[in-house]
């Protein structure tokens, strides 16, 4: 993983790959993970990961910071907290972004709340809680 850290996202300047074979996930998490790397895999592959990097997005509604993962086959997929430690399961279903957030604070169990709440245009939010090795506590 590497700790290079890319300039702030302007609104509108992220374009999602999807269709109906394919769906994304919008990983939010607290600022100071930053220019971290956060990979996932299928929940049956872990060898298997991909990485994106944490970057700080600026939208209409102000300014956060996630990771963006397009162009994801649907099925199960774990989010590792490190190389050895998964973090969550999420579900990515074909033509539909899943929202997940990444919770500032202590280890926890990660969990999922109801699909779509507050956020019409999207099918589901889950939560991961507690921090990664060098990021929040």
């Amino acid at each position: 993983m590497t700790d290079e850290r890319y300039g702030p996202t302007e609104a509108g300047a992220v374009v999602l790959e999807i269709g109906a074979d394919t769906g994304a996930l919008i990983l939010h998490t607290p600022a100071d993970l930053a220019g971290r790397e956060i990979e996932i895999s299928p929940a049956s592959e872990p060898g298997r990961r991909r990485h994106a990097s944490v970057r700080q997005r600026r939208t209409g509604d102000g300014t956060g910071h996630a990771a963006i993962y397009d162009r994801l086959p649907p099925g199960s997929y774990t989010i590792w907290r490190d190389h050895a430690a998964p973090a969550a399961t999420i579900t990515i279903t074909g033509g539909q972004v899943t929202i997940c957030h990444w919770s500032a604070g202590r280890r926890g169990q990660p969990r999922e709340t109801p699909a779509g709440a507050g956020d019409p245009e999207h099918r589901r939010q889950g939560a991961v809680t507690g921090g990664v090795p060098g990021g929040a506590g």
